[in-house]
C-alpha cells in the first residue's frame, strides 16, 4: 500500500516515527558506548556496571569473572562463579566460557561440578585440542591418569605445538616415563624427539634414555641435530658409555653413513672426511673474530683431509676450537696423536692441542708443545692418563692469548689425522 506524503498529516507521522527510531538508536548507542567504556576500564566496580548495561553480552560476564578470580589482592571465587554461570547461560555454545567456569569450580574445591563443566566444553567443541589439553590437566591433578592421558594424547595429535607442555605436565604429575611413553606420547619421531629435548632441559638423562630406546623402535628417520641437547646432558652427567652407544645409534637412525674411526681411535671424524656437525660427539666450531676456517684439498698425512685456519693479524685470540668431547675410561693410559703444519704464525704463543676433563677441574690435563713460525707437517704425540673419575676428554686446538705488546696473531695453521687410542692398541704411523 502506498502512503501519500503530499498531505501534512502523513508527513508528520513519518517524521515522528523517524525521530522515535533515531532516539532509540541513539539511546542504544549511548548505552553501548558507556558499557564498553566501563568494561574496558579494568576496574571491577565499573566493569560490573558496564556488564549490567549489556545483560545479553556473555563476553562481558566472562571478563568480569576472570577479573574477580584472578584478583591476587582480593580474589572472589564465588563472585567469579556467578559471573561465569551467567556467561554460559547467555551463550552455552562457547567452550571457553565453560572452561572458565570449570576452573572456578576447581578453585572453589568442587571437582565434580568442574568435571561437569569440562564435559560441557567438550560437548560444545569436541574437536578442540585446547579443551582436551585443559581437561587432561584437570584429570592429572585429580590423579585420574588413564582418562587424562587419553585427553592429552588427543590434544597433541590435534595440535602438536601443545606437546612440550603436555610432556612437562605428565612427567611432573607422575614422574613415570613408561606411563608417558605407553599412554600419552603418539608414536611419532617428532613427539619422541620433543620428549628427549624436555628431559635434557630438566637434566634427567635416565628417563631420556628410555625415550631414546623407544624412539629407535619406531624405525622412523631422526634428525641428528635434534639429539644434540640430549648429548649435552649425557656429557654433563658424565655418561660416557651411554653417549658412545647413543652416538652410533643416532648416526645410523639419521640415515648417515657410519664409519668406525680407524686404528681403534676414540675420536670421531679424526680424518675430517665429514663436515663438522657442531654437536654430539662430533667436531665443533664457533666463529672467532679475525679467524677463518676451511677444509684444505692439499695432501695431508695419514690420508686425512686437512683443516686450515687463517689468522688476519688483527687480534690476540683465545682459541679453543675445533673441539670434540670424547668418551674415555677413568684411570687409563691413552696416546694422543695429530699432525700440524704452520706458516708464519706470529707471536710467542703458538698453536697446540689441549686435552682436559670437562667435568672435573682437578683431573690431569695435557698441553702439547706449541708451534710458532713456519713448520712442515709435524707429528704431535703425547701419552696421557685419565683421572680416576674422568669419563670424557675435551680435545681442542688451543692458542692462549699472548701477554706481549706485539701480540696480534697472523699466519696459518693446518691440522690433520687426529686420534686418541688406548696405549695398548697404539697403531703404527706412516711417515708424512
Amino acid at each position: 500500500m502506498e502512503v501519500s506524503l503530499s498531505e501534512q498529516r502523513p508527513r508528520l507521522v513519518l517524521l515522528a516515527v523517524c525521530l522515535a527510531t533515531a532516539a532509540i538508536l541513539l539511546d542504544e548507542a549511548g548505552r553501548f558506548w558507556l558499557a564498553s567504556h566501563r568494561l574496558g576500564s579494568g576496574k571491577l566496580d565499573r566493569m560490573e556496571r558496564g556488564a549490567t548495561l549489556m545483560p545479553g553480552n556473555a563476553a562481558a560476564w566472562d571478563d568480569l569473572g576472570r577479573l574477580r578470580q584472578w584478583d591476587f589482592a582480593n580474589p572472589d571465587i564465588p563472585g567469579a562463579i556467578a559471573d561465569f554461570e551467567r556467561a554460559v547461560a547467555t551463550d552455552p555454545r562457547s567452550a571457553h566460557y565453560w572452561m572458565d567456569l570449570a576452573g572456578a569450580y576447581e578453585a572453589a574445591g568442587d571437582p565434580a561440578r568442574a568435571r561437569d563443566a569440562f564435559l560441557h566444553a567438550k560437548a560444545v567443541y569436541p574437536a578442540s585440542a585446547e579443551v582436551a589439553f585443559y581437561f587432561g590437566n584437570f584429570l592429572l591433578r585429580r590423579q585420574q591418569y588413564a582418562e587424562a592421558y587419553a585427553e592429552l594424547q588427543f590434544a597433541v595429535r590435534t595440535d602438536p605445538s601443545l606437546l612440550p607442555l603436555a610432556v612437562s605436565r605428565t612427567w611432573r604429575s607422575s614422574e613415570d616415563v613408561n606411563e608417558l611413553l605407553d599412554r600419552m606420547l603418539p608414536p611419532q619421531a617428532n613427539a619422541y624427539s620433543q620428549a628427549l629435548e624436555f628431559f635434557a632441559t630438566i637434566h634427567q638423562a635416565e628417563p631420556g634414555l628410555e625415550v631414546w630406546k623407544r624412539l629407535l623402535t619406531l624405525h622412523q628417520p631422526i634428525t641428528l641435530t635434534r639429539t644434540f641437547p640430549f648429548f649435552e646432558e649425557l656429557i654433563h652427567e658424565d655418561r660416557g658409555d651411554d653417549a658412545r652407544r647413543t652416538w652410533r645409534e643416532a648416526i645410523l637412525a639419521a640415515g648417515e653413513p657410519y664409519r668406525q674411526p680407524p686404528n681403534g681411535s676414540l675420536i670421531w671424524n679424526g680424518d675430517f672426511a665429514r663436515e663438522f656437525a657442531n654437536g654430539g660427539l662430533e667436531w665443533r666450531w664457533v666463529p672467532f673474530p679475525g679467524i677463518s676456517i676451511d677444509f684444505d684439498n692439499e695432501p695431508a698425512p695419514g690420508g686425512s683431509r686437512a683443516v686450515r685456519l687463517d689468522f688476519n693479524g688483527g687480534s690476540n685470540p683465545d682459541l679453543w676450537a675445533p673441539r670434540q668431547y670424547v668418551p674415555v675410561e677413568p684411570a687409563k693410559n691413552y696416546h694422543f696423536h695429530a699432525y700440524m703444519r704452520t706458516q708464519e704464525i706470529t707471536t710467542e704463543s703458538g698453536m697446540r692441542f689441549a686435552l682436559s676433563d670437562p667435568n672435573h677441574s682437578e683431573a690431569p690435563d695435557l698441553l702439547t708443545d706449541d708451534l710458532t713460525g713456519s713448520h712442515p707437517w709435524t707429528p704431535v704425540d703425547a701419552e696421557f692418563t685419565t683421572g680416576p673419575q674422568t669419563h670424557f676428554l675435551l680435545v681442542q686446538l688451543r692458542r692462549q692469548p699472548s701477554r706481549l705488546f706485539e701480540n696480534k696473531l697472523g699466519g696459518t695453521v693446518w691440522i690433520a689425522d687426529v686420534s686418541l687410542v688406548p696405549s695398548r692398541t697404539l697403531p703404527e704411523r706412516a711417515s708424512p
